[in-house]
């Protein structure tokens, strides 16, 4: 079998050409699987990249969450679908991007920004039931009162006992 020695420098050449370009285009990087062996010899800086963008993740769904608990917490009137869409929007962001770097489960700093975030999720969700609860309540007093005001209770279980 022969070999065109000028064919395979064409190709060459124009492969070069195109890998260039992909390089240029900031394209993402098809990441090893978590068991890989490659996933577990990446270079230091592709590793520090990757725990470098988890960890914005982690802050910008931390500061949402600090956001809503201040806001909460304050009084300020807030707009509870815009913080719903913008918390599932970073959490799924988090989660999409925890699944494909497992293999940085092993990173202490990773493993404190989670717990971090844990725990500001928790306090948020305490906070949020308790605006629940006082929301509840105030609407329950409300309903309440409705009822006596459209009543001349003429036909309250009260007014059969009363007149006994």
């Amino acid at each position: 079998m022969q070999v065109d020695v000028g064919a395979m420098a064409v190709v060459a050449e124009s492969l070069n050409v195109e890998i260039e370009a992909l390089d240029r285009a900031g394209l993402p990087v098809l990441v090893p699987g978590v068991n890989s062996e490659a996933a577990l010899q990446q270079p230091d800086d592709v590793r520090f990249d990757e725990v470098r963008g988890l960890l914005a993740t982690i802050r910008r769904l931390e500061s949402i969450v600090d956001e809503e608990t201040i806001a909460l917490e304050t009084g300020k009137r807030i707009d509870f679908d815009e913080f719903s869409a913008r918390k599932s929007l970073s959490m799924l962001e988090f989660v999409r991007l925890m699944r494909k770097r497992m293999h940085l489960r092993g990173e202490t700093q990773i493993t404190e920004e989670i717990r971090n975030l844990r725990q500001k999720l928790e306090r948020n969700r305490i906070i949020l039931e308790m605006h629940y609860d006082a929301v509840r309540e105030v609407a329950t007093i409300i309903g309440t009162a409705i009822k006596e005001a459209e009543s001349d209770g003429t036909y309250s279980a009260t007014t059969l006992r009363e007149s006994k």
